[in-house]
């Protein structure tokens, strides 16, 4: 098993190690000011529009992943099926998808353009782009931790007196809060590596909508390969940053 193991950890470990090592190489052949002024945008934007994501699907998926824990019937069960939708669309059916609702043309979008009001091709279709990939991700986990909760508990707080409310924000959510955390933490690390439905639906403008995966893909489709190995290294230390953040963290409480 561990021979096994062993092959599986090398898998998955060689290709960040070359990538390092190979950003170690670049370091001075990416290190121009073009370079760093790119880098610098792309991570200002993708910081900025995946927390915004990671809060929206936080406000709105922690409703929705109780509901669909609590309900078992037909409606639930399609519902459920939705949900899970954005992770089997491909990333670029996903961005047209959403060009056709919420563009200049699309069925919300072409309302919201007639009252001024322009989504397609801006940060906030960055993060609506982040949103819909996400989402599923948070929900999936959310829900899992709702039904692990003892719905015994539930009933015995209920039966002293707490208001529903009461018995979700005390008793329900600090039980589910583990998963509700680790749900959380994979929505915000697909919201940072989004890149299909942006490019799709945002574009790539340079500090309007160019996120780090998209500025990896601009320098090396232009052949600048050294920054596009540094660029990534620097967006794989910001997840690595974030998600050892997050463990210890959680651990600790």
């Amino acid at each position: 098993m561990w021979i096994i193991a062993g092959v599986g950890i090398a898998f998955l470990a060689l290709p960040v190690i070359s990538l390092m090592w190979r950003a170690w190489e670049y370091r001075a052949a990416a290190s121009n000011d073009r370079t760093r002024g790119i880098l610098l945008d792309a991570i200002v934007l993708s910081m900025t529009t995946s927390a915004i994501a990671m809060v929206l699907v936080v406000l709105f998926g922690t409703p929705l992943a109780y509901v669909l824990a609590r309900s078992s019937g037909k409606a639930a069960r399609i519902v459920d099926a939705l949900v899970d939708l954005p992770i089997l669309l491909p990333p670029a059916v996903a961005g047209i998808a959403l060009l056709t609702a919420f563009g200049r043309a699309g069925t919300v979008g072409g309302w919201l353009d007639k009252q001024g009001v322009q989504i397609g091709f801006t940060a906030t279709a960055v993060v609506l782009a982040q949103v819909f990939v996400s989402a599923p991700f948070f929900v999936r986990s959310a829900r899992a931790g709702f039904l692990r909760v003892d719905r015994n508990l539930e009933d015995a707080a209920a039966d002293l007196g707490a208001p529903p409310f009461t018995v979700f924000r005390r008793i329900t959510l600090p039980l589910a809060r583990n998963s509700i955390v680790a749900g959380a933490v994979l929505a915000w690390a697909r919201a940072l590596g989004e890149f299909g439905a942006t490019i799709m639906f945002a574009g790539n403008r340079r500090g309007v909508t160019q996120t780090m995966p998209l500025a990896i893909y601009e320098r090396f489709g232009s052949g600048d390969l050294p920054s596009a190995i540094v660029m990534s290294v620097v967006l794989l230390l910001i997840s690595m940053v974030f998600l050892v953040t997050v463990r210890l963290v959680g651990e600790r409480t």
